[in-house]
């Protein structure tokens, strides 16, 4: 049995010590498996594409997709490709997990059990949050409109400004703050689930000591952290590096039969198909196969988490991130030196433009990987990262990228202040202002937004639209992509007359009550499973919440729906003149198991605030648990 320690803070946020860094990620496994039992094996059965084992029915469509897209294929081959140090690293941290399973209430509910964990179970775990995260969806979506409606009709749904996720991200130089050290600050946006996607943990062995947000079942950190002289954080860069190819099959493909047992049912046969550009993930009056970077490359970036771990300065988590595949990031990266800098990571392939707007006729046409923007920031200099286009050089990169709101809105508040702090820029990640309404939602918020639902139903009830109705036809799980209301709200001009003007003339149809209540989504909910829990889950946690689309606070919000799905999975303030001044919290809590943990940080979540970051460890040592 290998040896670690694991403190608990007032928030029950695991703090794990160990002599090695194999103990360490043992012990990190561990502690992931004791405080998510069920997101783990969740997660497992999805990469396996085996989750109508665990679920019955609900769970067919999605393991057709995890076969048809090679997902754990891929990861195993990923698996195999890493260096021994990383395969040592990765499989203690299996080990870890393994030997922490216990039955979680949803297991008790279903009367199931928790299954083993494979070496690369953490690898398809990692690919099953980021396979739909790209551009390929939305690929299918503008394939779906341009069938239809023709040029015409993609004009008139605005390509920048529609991302479905987006997260913000900014540095200020150490010339700009109160302590003459650098501060970074930001938060991603993701769906909110429960429990969240991202996990608060710090990690400690002679090698490091890092605090940061991790997915349950990966090891290390990887998208933010704060490792004592340096920090980082990311924001999704909107990067195309996945292709969709109209296939024309000639019996020349491989081929195989793969078995979806169902629990309760009977099996399900699924083909999978590869042609020379990749697995066919759409198959029927119209086949498309999806190449991407890691398929290509057989690699999924994992050799970036220990030199992430072990790094120092700017320098040393640049090179860390040189390993980096996808998804494709804007990286925000300051140390305690002073140097701040922003680059892209991943790998974004060099192809045909028109590669980046809809699927394309099959052809071989990768011809290497493209240069990704870097910028170094000077010391009274800001970077703001928005999932904006931030500069030309983004045209190597993709086309489709977030409105500018939030980016110009986070660069007017910090303005040409200085004597900049922690709680100064915590203040700025709530910010509610909106462009598009005209003012704060704080103020405006509810008319503005009852109006502009009710406008987007007027126009979404055109018989224009009629072809668009109905969601996704290539099945549900890209029904979010293709939510006619959602993207005709997107494509609306900005500007405050749906506040004042319209709001006047739709009269009734404008519903006065603040359309905003959280509502986390929990994997039996998502594969529409009813459940106590989920019940239990929603009554706890229904708070309201403020903030819109294009705010800085995006609780992003979808016309007609009365709950917010989708927003701020995290928030942080990292200051590099003292690590423990820094600031984090989640939406719900540290524990996936319903309890004292599961969403004591909620409140606090909905409120703006952020809570201490402890790294002391004579302190965790007094006061933990």
């Amino acid at each position: 049995m290998r040896a670690f320690e694991v403190f608990r803070d007032t928030y029950g946020i695991p703090h794990i010590r160990a002599g090695s860094v194999e103990d360490l990620a043992f012990g990190q496994g561990h502690t992931a498996a004791a405080d998510r039992s069920w997101q783990l094996d969740l997660e497992r059965v999805r990469g396996e594409g085996r989750v109508a084992e665990l679920v019955g029915a609900p769970g067919i469509e999605w393991d057709v997709f995890a076969r048809r897209a090679l997902i754990e294929p891929t990861a195993q081959r990923a698996f195999a490709n890493l260096s021994p140090e990383t395969q040592a690293f990765v499989t203690a941290y299996v080990e870890g997990v393994n030997a922490g399973l216990s039955p979680a209430p949803e297991h008790e509910e279903l009367d199931a059990r928790p299954g083993t964990w494979q070496p690369w179970t953490p690898l398809t775990v990692f690919l099953v949050q980021h396979v739909l995260f790209a551009t390929y969806p939305q690929k299918l979506w503008r394939h779906h409109v341009h069938r239809h409606l023709g040029d015409e009709g993609l004009s008139w749904f605005r390509q920048e400004g529609m991302p479905l996720s987006g997260s913000n991200a900014f540095a200020v130089g150490g010339g700009r703050t109160a302590s003459g050290r650098p501060l970074v600050a930001g938060d991603p946006h993701r769906l909110f689930e429960a429990p969240n996607v991202y996990a608060q943990v710090h990690l400690a062995c002679p090698e490091f000591d890092v605090a940061g947000f991790t997915f349950p079942g990966v090891p290390g950190v990887q998208h933010f952290a704060h490792a004592g002289s340096v920090a980082w954080a990311i924001t999704n860069a909107m990067a195309d590096y996945q292709d969709l190819y109209v296939e024309e099959l000639d019996g020349t493909e491989e081929r195989r039969t793969e078995l979806v047992e169902v629990r309760g049912g009977e099996s399900v046969r699924v083909e999978v198909v590869v042609t020379p550009r990749g697995p066919v993930v759409v198959d029927g009056e119209e086949t498309f196969s999806l190449r991407t970077a890691s398929y290509v490359g057989e690699d999924l970036g994992f050799e970036a988490l220990l030199p992430l771990l072990r790094a120092r300065t700017v320098g040393d988590v640049d090179a860390a991130f040189a390993h980096w595949v996808e998804p494709v990031n804007n990286v925000v990266i300051a140390d305690s030196t002073g140097t701040v800098l922003h680059r892209v990571a991943g790998k974004v392939p060099v192809r045909p433009l028109e590669n980046r707007r809809l699927p394309v006729p099959a052809s071989d046409d990768w011809v290497g990987w493209a240069e990704l923007p870097r910028t170094p920031v000077g010391t009274d200099g800001v970077v703001v990262s928005a999932n904006q286009r931030m500069s030309d050089d983004f045209d190597r990169i993709g086309d489709d990228f977030a409105c500018p709101d939030r980016a110009d809105r986070i660069t007017e508040l910090l303005g040409d202040r200085r004597g900049l702090t922690v709680d100064d820029l915590a203040a700025i990640l709530t910010d509610t202002h909106s462009y598009a309404a005209g003012g704060d939602l704080r103020q405006v918020g509810a008319r503005y937004i009852g109006a502009r639902d009710a406008l987007v139903a007027r126009i979404g009830a055109r018989a224009a639209f009629d072809p668009l109705r109905g969601g996704s036809p290539y099945g549900s799980i890209y029904d979010p992509w293709f939510h006619l209301l959602y993207r005709i709200s997107r494509a609306l001009p900005r500007g405050p007359e749906l506040s004042d003007e319209l709001s006047d003339e739709l009269g009734d149809e404008v519903d006065e009550g603040w359309p905003h209540r959280f509502h986390p989504l929990h994997g039996l909910e998502q594969l529409g499973v009813e459940s106590a829990l989920v019940d239990a889950l929603h009554a706890a946690t229904a708070v309201p919440l403020v903030g819109d689309n294009d705010c800085v606070q995006a609780m992003h919000t979808v016309p007609g729906v009365p709950v917010c799905s989708r927003g701020p999975v995290a928030r942080y303030v990292w200051d590099l003149a003292d690590r423990d001044n820094s600031r984090w919290v989640v939406p719900l809590g540290a524990s996936g198991v319903p309890g004292e943990h599961s969403h004591d940080q909620l409140a606090l979540w909905a409120e703006g605030r952020l809570v201490p970051v402890v790294t002391d460890w004579e302190r965790l040592e007094e006061e933990g648990t």
